[in-house]
């Protein structure tokens, strides 16, 4: 188990080799993954690339969980 701490940061969800970008709220974060809030309507593919804006970081994010308007990812 890896500690997440709590966040509140602008991220983007970024698939199909970059040209769809969906804006997403960063709840809590740690190296092994990420708790987001994200359009509960809209589908998202199962990996994509995760920008922290504020940081300009980037991760490769896995779906571990989908629960509504939250999503629970892997790096």
């Amino acid at each position: 188990y890896i500690p997440r701490r709590r966040v509140l940061k602008g991220g983007k969800i970024v698939f199909a080799e970059g040209s769809m970008v969906v804006d997403c709220v960063i709840r809590n974060l740690s190296v092994g993954g990420a708790r987001l809030d994200v359009p509960a309507t809209l589908a998202l593919p199962h990996a994509f690339t995760l920008l922290d804006v504020q940081s300009d970081r980037r991760y490769i994010a896995k779906v571990a969980l989908r629960r509504g308007d939250q999503m629970g990812v892997e790096f």
